[in-house]
C-alpha cells in the first residue's frame, strides 16, 4: 500500500510543474504564431489595395501614406474613381485605410475628390 501512496504523491508532485512546462510552451507556440502572422509592411500595402478594391469596385493607383498605429496599420490610397478623356480630367479619389495588425481592412473612408491632373492648393496663402 506504501508503494500506491509514493507513486500517487510523486505523480501529483510533478503535476504542477508539467503544467508550467505545458503553459510555457503554450506561450512560446502563441509568440512564435503572433510574429507569423504578423505580414510585412510591403504584405500590408499589397493587402490593403486588394482589400479595398475588392470592397469598392475601384482600383487603386498608389499609396500616398502608410503608417503603423497602436490598433494595426493607417494607409491613404488613391483610387481612380471616374475615367475620362483626357486623362487628366478623370476623378481620383483619396481614401483614408485601417487595417489590423494582421492586415486585414477593418474600415475606411473617403478624404478627397480631385481631378488627377489638378496639384493640391498651395498653403499659406503664396
Amino acid at each position: 500500500m506504501s508503494n500506491t501512496k509514493n507513486t500517487s504523491q510523486s505523480q501529483s508532485s510533478q503535476e504542477p510543474q508539467d503544467s508550467q512546462e505545458a503553459q510555457e510552451t503554450q506561450d512560446d507556440t502563441r509568440q512564435h504564431a503572433a510574429r507569423r502572422r504578423r505580414p510585412s509592411p510591403m504584405e500590408v500595402l499589397r493587402q490593403a489595395r486588394a482589400q479595398l478594391a475588392e470592397l469598392t469596385g475601384l482600383t487603386p493607383e498608389s499609396v500616398s501614406s502608410f503608417e503603423q498605429t497602436e490598433d494595426g496599420w493607417s494607409l491613404e490610397v488613391e483610387v481612380l474613381e471616374l475615367e475620362r478623356v483626357p486623362d487628366t480630367m478623370s476623378l481620383m479619389g483619396s481614401y483614408q485605410v485601417e487595417l489590423d495588425p494582421e492586415g486585414e481592412l477593418t474600415g475606411y473612408r473617403r478624404v478627397r475628390r480631385y481631378e488627377r491632373g489638378r496639384a493640391d492648393a498651395r498653403r499659406g496663402g503664396h
